[in-house]
């Protein structure tokens, strides 16, 4: 089903405010949106401002089976802390998994392939019930996010939104601060964005954030993303 437009121009109409994007979305949208979280490094401020207003919004978090240990603790100690009633866990394919990658090993050699299994396959499935998502994406991370709108048309006529879309790490590190929220533990090991363990680095001060995600690799996204609207090109 397609978002009406008057829901959809109310959220343009939020601007670049998180916490009025979030509002309208969560509450116009209710029970047709989902919030899609890594539980990653800059992931707190997103859950707490939404938690505020419906700690029932379906949380979708990417099991892919080879998380950090820190991550799968920090996800269940967010999830305490910011009362999120509805965190759902989306696992691969089982059939598919034990066909395609038995060894777990398929990240090695064609990473594509293996955020496709992991990734991509669990959340469009995960997805059918929902009209909008929202994601934590920011125009600091890296060259391909810094057009993005906050709100951004998806295939199926789907919206996601992106209402940390102009917030910068400085201005994300003070909010996480000034709410005493709980920090992912590899932050303080070098790790400033942080994916599945075997394709992980931390980085050195200063350098690109997302410079340890696929290390060594032509690669700087997972594929969630990349796929864009009938009529917008391949």
């Amino acid at each position: 089903m397609r978002i009406d437009a008057d829901i959809v121009a109310e959220l343009k109409q939020a601007g670049e405010n998180a916490s009025d994007v979030l509002r309208v979305a969560l509450t116009r949208l209710r029970g047709r949106i989902a919030l899609v979280s890594s539980f990653g490094a800059e992931s707190a401020v997103m859950l707490a401002l939404a938690a505020e207003i419906d700690p029932a919004v379906p949380v979708l978090f990417l099991e892919t089976g080879q998380h950090f240990p820190e991550t799968l603790a920090y996800r269940a100690e967010l999830a305490r802390v910011l009362g999120l009633r509805d965190v759902r866990d989306l696992h691969p394919n089982p059939t598919q998994l034990e066909k395609r990658d038995p060894t777990a090993e398929l990240w090695a050699f064609d990473p594509d392939a293996c955020c496709a299994l992991r990734k991509v396959e669990p959340l469009d499935e995960a997805m059918i019930p929902f009209d909008a998502w929202i994601t934590g994406r920011k125009r600091t991370q890296a060259a391909t996010r810094q057009g993005l709108p906050v709100v951004e048309d998806a295939p199926g006529g789907k919206i996601k939104l992106n209402p940390l879309i102009a917030w910068t790490p400085r201005e994300l590190d003070a909010e996480m601060t000034r709410r005493n929220l709980p920090r992912h533990p590899l932050t303080l090991r070098g790790y400033p964005s942080i994916g599945c363990a075997p394709c992980t680095r931390p980085v050195t001060e200063g350098a690109d954030p997302r410079e340890g995600r696929w290390a060594g690799k032509a690669k700087t996204e997972c594929g969630i993303h990349m796929r864009k609207p009938a009529g917008q090109g391949a």
